[in-house]
């Protein structure tokens, strides 16, 4: 399972990570991790996420080529941010079986134009997959009626 800067940091916020990280082989890219310490100091102490322990927490951390940036910016990606296009550069070079997990508009049309509609998966129901309940209500953009609403709208092109 492959996730974005977005759910590293819900997942820490709900008190999910851990469920997420025991349940699935979860891994990033370098970019994500280090979204993921933007702000780290301005943020209240009982969000930050400590950097070692984040990267012990994935079963992998992947490095991305300049090739594999420009692979997404040919099809398309110019309106990823740094860790959403990373991910995605790492995950069209993936020749096994991944899902995707990055719940913003963006990734989600990318991931639609580059015919992986069904490789992307929202939050909410990776955590209904393992019986676990986050700490506090997702915002609608982690829920699965989102990314099913999204996916609507990009196929009729209304988005």
């Amino acid at each position: 399972m492959l996730v974005d800067t977005n759910v590293i940091i819900e997942s820490h916020n709900r008190n999910c990570w851990l469920a997420l990280c025991s349940s699935f082989c979860v891994q990033t890219v370098e970019k994500c991790i280090e979204e993921t310490q933007n702000g780290h100091f301005s943020r209240d102490p009982l969000k930050r996420i400590d950097e070692p322990t984040l990267r012990s927490s994935l079963d992998k951390i992947h490095t991305v080529t300049e090739l594999q940036r420009a692979e997404v910016l040919l099809n398309g990606g110019s309106g990823l941010d740094d860790g959403e296009r990373d991910l995605w550069a790492h995950a069209l070079t993936c020749t096994d079986v991944w899902i995707l997990c990055g719940p913003d508009t963006a990734s989600m049309r990318f991931g639609y134009a580059v015919e992986k509609r069904d490789s992307l998966v929202s939050l909410e129901s990776l955590l209904k997959k393992i019986g676990h309940t986050p700490s506090g209500a997702l915002p609608d953009h982690y829920k699965q009626r989102w990314l099913d609403d999204t996916m609507s709208k990009l196929a009729i092109g209304i988005l």
